[in-house]
């Protein structure tokens, strides 16, 4: 799965929240200033070629959906970044966040429970 550039995640976070939608309704959800409506079609017809994004004709317009659940996105890029920023070590990531203090006790024993818990399973 290829990895997306910015202006491309952040239309596909609006596809994912929609569903199935047209580009107007995508630009209403974006926060001012709005982008033009041949930018965000242009990002959604990249997103197309890419294999992000299918459409269906409705009228005269087209009505965009994702192919690729954001569950299997964030998977591959969260994936990318531990490889590249943590020598593909979850405890380096984790680490770093704790010394950043961008973790709580609490988050890091809610993962833990989480980890425990899959563990446990069969």
């Amino acid at each position: 799965m290829r990895q997306l550039t910015k202006a491309e995640e952040e239309v596909m976070q609006l596809l994912w929240k929609l569903e199935k939608t047209n580009v107007a309704a995508i630009i209403e959800q974006m926060p001012e200033p709005k982008p033009a409506y041949n930018t965000v079609s242009t990002i959604v017809r990249i997103l197309e070629s890419k294999g992000f994004v299918d459409h269906e004709v409705v009228g005269k317009g087209y009505n965009y959906f994702p192919l690729v659940k954001k569950s299997d996105y964030s998977h591959q890029s969260m994936g990318k970044l531990v490889d590249n920023y943590f020598q593909g070590s979850f405890k380096s990531m984790v680490s770093f966040f704790m010394k950043k203090n961008d973790i709580s006790i609490q988050e890091l024993e809610e993962i833990l429970k989480e980890i425990n818990d899959k563990n446990k399973k069969p």
